[in-house]
């Protein structure tokens, strides 16, 4: 069974995260902060258990200190009864473990001292666990004697801890408050770093549409935190490149369109001119030298076409739009002239989009010039709807594009070896203006998967209902 989709994007967007700059900046001040963390809590408990030990056994001491006193002043036995604020586990046990007195909360019960001192021991102070006392507790004695107490007998207090601070309580707050910090310091790294970088985050945004869309986007700057440092530097050089790179495309925009109304008024004369020596007698011997440089003069004729649409297609230059009816477009184009192969056509009626008919033509134009090309036995020409989209579509039964070259074909001036060879005079432009039109109007031209020769596939939004306004592009 596949992933839930949900926890596909939250794995991907975990991923994501960890691998940034921001994810690993958070990862490496959890450890860091963990560790530190850790090691200080283990101390503080340390700290704070030894200090309940130490403030149980000074009260056990002074307790005794008084019980001691009381029998040096012949109290007896009522030394053990526990006066205010005093501990109240008293004891006085033989050699032996005959418990000679206690106190009201230790009646019945075994010796406190586990193990039972030595002779030559005076004086005890140890941490006692013994199975009919509630916890642990901290015990001091004091080996007594004299008349009063011939078998030497040792006089026990003990007290318990504070329960906050045992061990168990302290690393259990402990471990609560280290997590607390813990998540508190990566918290805050988290927003800091992403504050931080957040400026760089849009300065990608805004390159990305700009790279996204094309020329026509490189008047747009990427925004400038005021935040100073190396981002507002960063910014501020990438907005220099951005300028400069506006201009030198300016630059070479009108090159290409200056170039080409510059070549276009020569090269129509030298093509008059060829064809009125072309209509001299036929004896002439300089014809077929001057056919040759009429088909290249034609042929010089169609590049600075091509490279002056271009100019007009990347500077956007604004055209009106009109409702195109593919199917009609279609009909027109295909009976414009004949075809050296046979075109069939499945066309949809009213399948329309908002463009330029004279764009939408050129775009058919290309895709049944580039199929007659390297068509063998016929085209086919389907328009139709998917969706939302209207879709055109020109197939041949060529030898096709390879898979890894589909792309390639739509860059400027790329010419693959069997297009050379079918047409040396190409000027590998027709089918990069065919796409960019399209892009222009919303949609785009790609080459799709087919069984024989090439697909061409353009898709291009189905224009809306008669009555909406629309705008030149």
């Amino acid at each position: 069974m596949g992933k839930d989709p949900e926890e596909s994007r939250l794995l991907r967007w975990l991923l994501r995260a960890f691998i940034s700059v921001r994810g690993r900046a958070t990862v490496i001040t959890v450890v860091l902060s963990g560790s530190v963390l850790a090691l200080a809590t283990v101390l503080a408990v340390q700290l704070l258990a030894y200090t309940g030990q130490f403030s149980a056994r000074q009260h056990a001491s002074a307790t005794l200190q008084r019980v001691l006193y009381d029998l040096t002043l012949g109290e007896g036995l009522t030394a053990v009864t526990p006066g205010p604020g005093e501990a109240k586990l008293i004891q006085i046990v033989e050699p032996g473990g005959h418990i000679v007195a206690a106190s009201p909360d230790l009646q019945g019960s075994p010796p406190l001292n586990p193990t039972a001192p030595r002779m030559a021991d005076l004086l005890i102070g140890k941490t006692a666990c013994q199975p009919f006392l509630p916890s642990c507790v901290e015990l001091v004695g004091l080996r007594v004697g004299g008349a009063q107490f011939p078998r030497a007998p040792v006089v026990y207090v003990a007290d318990k801890v504070d329960p906050a601070l045992t061990r168990p309580r302290l690393y259990l707050e402990g471990t609560a408050i280290a997590l607390a910090l813990l998540l508190l310091m990566s918290w805050w790294t988290w927003r800091t770093i992403g504050d931080a970088f957040r400026p760089v985050e849009a300065i990608r945004r805004q390159l990305a549409e700009i790279t996204n869309r094309g020329l026509r986007e490189l008047g747009r700057r990427v925004p400038v935190p005021r935040s100073g440092g190396e981002i507002q530097e960063l910014a501020v050089t990438v907005n220099d490149a951005l300028e400069r790179l506006e201009q030198a495309t300016n630059r070479e925009r009108r090159f290409v369109s200056e170039a080409s109304h510059d070549l276009r008024n020569p090269i129509a004369g030298l093509h008059t001119r060829l064809e009125v020596a072309l209509d001299e007698p036929d004896d002439y011997a300089w014809k077929p030298m001057v056919r040759g440089a009429l088909r290249d003069t034609a042929r010089l004729n169609d590049i600075v076409a091509d490279l002056l649409e271009l100019s007009r297609l990347d500077a956007r230059s604004p055209v009106a739009l009109e409702r195109v009816d593919l199917a009609d477009l279609t009909r027109r184009e295909v009976g414009a002239r004949p075809w050296r192969v046979p075109v069939t056509t499945r066309l949809e009626d009213g399948v329309e989009v908002m463009g330029a008919h004279v764009r939408l033509s050129r775009v058919l134009g290309n895709l049944l010039n580039n199929a007659e090309r390297h068509a063998e036995t016929g085209i086919e020409v389907i328009v139709g709807r998917d969706g939302g989209d209207a879709v055109l579509e020109v197939r041949d039964d060529g030898s096709g594009i390879p898979e890894d070259a589909r792309e390639r074909v739509f860059e400027r001036f790329a010419r693959l070896a069997e297009s050379q060879r079918r047409d040396p005079a190409g000027t590998g432009l027709g089918l990069p203006i065919a796409r960019e039109i399209a892009r222009i109007y919303g949609g785009d031209l790609r080459a799709a998967d087919s069984p024989r020769g090439a697909r061409f596939v353009m898709r291009l939004p189905l224009a809306p209902p008669p009555g909406v306004d629309t705008e030149a592009t």
